[in-house]
């Protein structure tokens, strides 16, 4: 196994593209940080009513046992990292493109 360092070992990156790889970087991290935060709500937003429901509705206590009570609450938890993760990093995205955009530009002119 080669380490990716050692594989990119003659490749000298010009500042743009070291610019371009750190504002990635911190687009991916920002998106896994919100995605993150947006799954802990949602996991309290579902797992309440959920169980409450579990308690107080004779449908839902007859059908729905802890293996069903779990996917409820995961599903919704999963579903919110990944919608707000990729929003997250897709505005990242598009704010770099804009900003290469305006240096093209200024670099133009």
């Amino acid at each position: 196994m080669v380490n990716r360092s050692q594989q990119n070992l003659f490749l000298i990156a010009s500042p743009d593209e070291i610019d371009k790889i750190r504002r990635a970087e911190s687009s991916k991290q920002a998106g896994a940080i919100a995605g993150a935060k947006a799954a802990a709500v949602a996991a309290v937003a579902s797992a309440i009513p959920t169980l409450a429901a579990v308690r107080m509705i004779p449908w839902a206590k007859a059908n729905l046992n802890y293996t069903a009570q779990a996917l409820i609450v995961s599903s919704a938890s999963i579903a919110a990292f990944f919608i707000t993760a990729d929003k997250t990093i897709l505005h990242g995205a598009r704010k770099n493109t804009e900003a290469q955009f305006k240096k093209a530009q200024q670099d133009s002119k």
